[in-house]
């Protein structure tokens, strides 16, 4: 019975694995699409979100099937809400993904931008923690998971500087004014990105101490 419980357990942690890969394959190739304008990537990005979004169901399924029939107790029944709370914010990240290579659909027969190296570093910033926290949770690292939390301020204020830098821009150069708005979009998904990353850890380290820092991660 108890080895059963634990096969199940480890089904339940490869389906968070298989959607934090998938996750960050589409984030990363959604950043790509921008950046190259390449219309038949972000397309790839839009139609492999059912992929994410059917593991989250799976995820679901499995969690709920550990909690009726085995009820779970202490850290089994603490990874088993914690897998539940990453996959919701595994299906936002891909969200994100969808949302930024909607607007590299949208940009790439436009005029294209002068290059923004702050929102390069911003993509950067973002696929970082979201890789990051995901060691963090099959290495039960929460000093990392640590890490990542701190991570969010510096996302913070790159989303701030790409916003005033754009609101400058706008001013001078009306005729880019919606392509600019595009750029701010994608700029706040990143940021938003960086949250659930953040929040990601803060269930990694719920797993392993028992503790909700939820709201707080960042001062720990």
């Amino acid at each position: 019975m108890e080895s059963r419980f634990h096969q199940e357990l480890e089904v339940l942690k490869m389906l968070i694995l298989q959607m934090a890969a998938l996750t960050e394959r589409s984030l990363v190739n959604a950043i790509k699409a921008l950046l190259d304008r390449d219309v038949k990537l972000a397309e790839k990005v839009i139609s492999g979100d059912r992929e994410i979004d059917m593991l989250e169901v799976d995820i679901d399924r499995q969690s709920l099937k550990l909690l009726a029939l085995d009820q779970p107790m202490a850290r089994d029944l603490r990874f088993i809400i914690g897998c539940m709370r990453i996959a919701v914010d595994l299906e936002r990240v891909g969200d994100q993904a969808v949302n930024i290579a909607q607007r590299a659909q949208f940009l790439s027969n436009r005029p294209a931008l002068p290059p923004n190296p702050i929102m390069e570093q911003l993509g950067e910033t973002a696929i970082d923690m979201l890789k990051s926290v995901i060691t963090a949770f099959i290495n039960e690292d929460s000093d990392l998971a640590v890490e990542v939390c701190q991570m969010d301020d510096l996302a913070d204020e790159l989303n701030v500087t790409i916003l005033r830098n754009l609101l400058e821009y706008m001013v001078n150069e009306v005729a880019a004014v919606e392509r600019s708005v595009q750029h701010i979009i994608v700029s706040r998904c990143l940021e938003r990105v960086a949250d659930q990353a953040t929040n990601i850890a803060e269930s990694v380290i719920f797993i392993q101490k028992g503790v909700n820092i939820k709201h707080h991660c960042q001062h720990q």
